[in-house]
């Protein structure tokens, strides 16, 4: 799993069949200290997050587990929002 922040959403008129009722966001991974990581991505939403919120994601083949039984093409799903995290350990 990795961390990002929500900077946006993605409207389309024309998508997959079993992307419908599914949520796009565009997110921006982020290091432990909130640091800006790569480039943004589109992401599937399973948690029901919002623009500005920073979540947890996966990437790969159990970007879809969260969907099922439904087979999501997706490579990158938002699992949960993050409330908090510590990084002192």
């Amino acid at each position: 799993m990795q961390l990002a922040r929500v900077v946006g959403t993605v409207v389309c008129s024309v998508k997959n069949l079993r992307l419908s009722g599914v949520p796009l966001l565009m997110i921006q991974p982020i290091a432990r200290d909130g640091a800006d990581v790569g480039r943004p991505l589109v992401a599937t939403d399973a948690a029901g997050a919002g623009v500005g919120e920073q979540v947890f994601f996966v990437r790969g083949r159990e970007a879809a587990f969260p969907f099922q039984p439904v087979e999501v093409p997706t490579d990158a799903s938002i699992v949960g929002i993050v409330d908090h995290w510590d990084t002192s350990a």
